[in-house]
């Protein structure tokens, strides 16, 4: 059992719990560290920890147990961590409705996007959104890898595909028809050949890419009489799809990607596409949130605002 703190006498006040202390439990907790979650704070580690020994004293329990190389939940803390949580974003929520009425957005916007499309799409997109709400600071974390909703500091994630069904997820569709496309250089195909079908394609070079934790290599068509999943393989793969796609543009074989991530270079002649649209896999765009109650004012006006950019983007 978690141990408590010495009782108070009858007549002394507990301290008021304060907004920073709370804040920083929870990142603490969060993090499984005084020093991170301080770092993230702007803090020294001391000041992170005496804020949650203030806390401590406010509640009269022991929120960590902590010893000199560890440092976890007690069983009160996992009780009060929810709570936390729960203030906290009444809070936020609070001061977001706020900025609402005065028709304005702002605080800390947190986002996760994939590569390619984050650097050479979305990126002037969230300029220009930024540019429009100048009290809004926007934090960017770029990666294939899917970011943890539940338990990295994030407000959202752009991504490809729809949530598992069994998921929590609150997904916000922002290019719902989007689909894959397979293209390459008109070099690579002047010296290699156009593929006409799928089972083609275990003869070519094939360009790979670290999708979910592994290699994108089973690449599924929809053909008229059906699905057909291939098996490609190639001397190239990266952990990051904006090199994949800088290797076709290079001549160095065949993708398969997002059409949204392509369509610059299948515009200006750098990509071919070899394969009719409608052969593509679905890869739908979406706005992910681990939970609708995070779907805060700042968030439902990005959510539209990039859902008209797509729009206008993927218009011939």
């Amino acid at each position: 059992m978690s141990k408590h703190f010495p009782a108070k006498g009858e007549n002394e006040p507990a301290p008021p719990i304060r907004f920073e202390d709370l804040a920083l439990f929870v990142q603490a907790a969060d993090a499984g560290s005084f020093s991170e979650a301080a770092r993230r704070r702007g803090l020294t580690p001391a000041v992170a920890s005496s804020a949650v020994q203030r806390l401590e004293r406010s509640l009269g329990i022991r929120l960590f147990v902590r010893s000199t190389r560890s440092l976890r939940l007690s069983e009160d803390g996992e009780r009060y961590l929810a709570h936390a949580r729960t203030a906290l974003q009444a809070l936020e929520d609070g001061r977001l409705a706020l900025d609402q009425a005065r028709g304005e957005i702002a605080g800390r916007l947190r986002l996760s996007a994939p590569s390619d499309l984050g650097r050479n799409v979305l990126l002037p997109w969230l300029d220009a959104f930024q540019q429009a709400h100048p009290k809004l600071a926007l934090h960017l974390r770029i990666g294939d890898r899917v970011a943890d909703l539940y338990r990295q500091p994030l407000d959202a994630g752009i991504r490809y595909g729809a949530p598992p069904a069994d998921s929590s997820l609150v997904a916000q569709p922002l290019a719902p028809d989007n689909r894959r496309v397979l293209c390459a250089a008109p070099a690579y195909l002047a010296r290699h050949g156009h593929p006409r079908r799928p089972d083609e394609l275990r003869r070519h070079e094939c360009l790979r890419y670290v999708l979910a934790d592994s290699v994108h290599e089973r690449w599924n068509f929809h053909l008229p009489q059906g699905v057909q999943t291939v098996t490609v393989s190639g001397r190239r793969v990266s952990d990051d799809a904006d090199v994949v796609r800088r290797w076709a543009v290079a001549g160095h074989g065949l993708v398969y990607k997002s059409r949204l991530d392509v369509l610059e270079d299948l515009r200006a002649g750098r990509l071919v596409e070899v394969f009719p649209p409608g052969y593509g896999e679905p890869a739908p765009l979406n706005l992910v949130c681990a939970h609708r109650s995070l779907l805060s004012p700042a968030i439902q006006r990005l959510r539209d605002f990039l859902r008209e950019r797509c729009a206008e983007f993927a218009t011939p």
